[in-house]
């Protein structure tokens, strides 16, 4: 199963994202969403951690403060997070560290994370897919 898939738009950035599980579906939202940015690290050798505490009225919600999150530290700390490993994860609330790394700089910024056309839902095959637009 692929992660993600860049869809067609005119003025942002929109993407698909797969998982087998909610887990793995933000997870891979996470990988879609720092990939996009284009980031030239620094030292891919040395990793970085930081603790995240997300709560939310519901999953859709849930998706884009996880990513607004980690939106805000890319920008603040100036580093990528491709990982993230949860310690704790329902509906409205996760927790989790996210691994990253330092980055010299991005070729493509991403402003906000949007509501617009959000979609997430599970499929008949019990497989998760949500569809996110970022404000570019």
């Amino acid at each position: 199963m692929k992660k993600f898939e860049i869809l067609e738009h005119k003025a942002d950035l929109k993407i698909r994202v797969f998982g087998k599980t909610k887990e793995e579906l933000f997870q891979n939202a996470l990988f879609g969403m720092t990939e996009s940015m284009k980031p030239e690290i620094k030292k891919p050798e040395e990793k970085t951690k930081r603790r995240i505490k997300i709560k939310s009225l519901d999953l859709p919600s849930l998706l884009v403060d996880f990513l607004s999150e980690i939106l805000y530290l890319t920008q603040v700390n100036k580093e990528i997070y491709r990982e993230i490993k949860f310690k704790k994860f329902t509906d409205t609330e996760l927790q989790g560290e996210v691994i990253g790394q330092k980055v010299e700089r991005f070729g493509q910024d991403i402003k906000a994370v949007t509501y617009y056309d959000l979609n997430v839902y599970q499929k008949k095959d019990k497989t998760w897919e949500a569809t996110i637009l970022f404000d570019i």
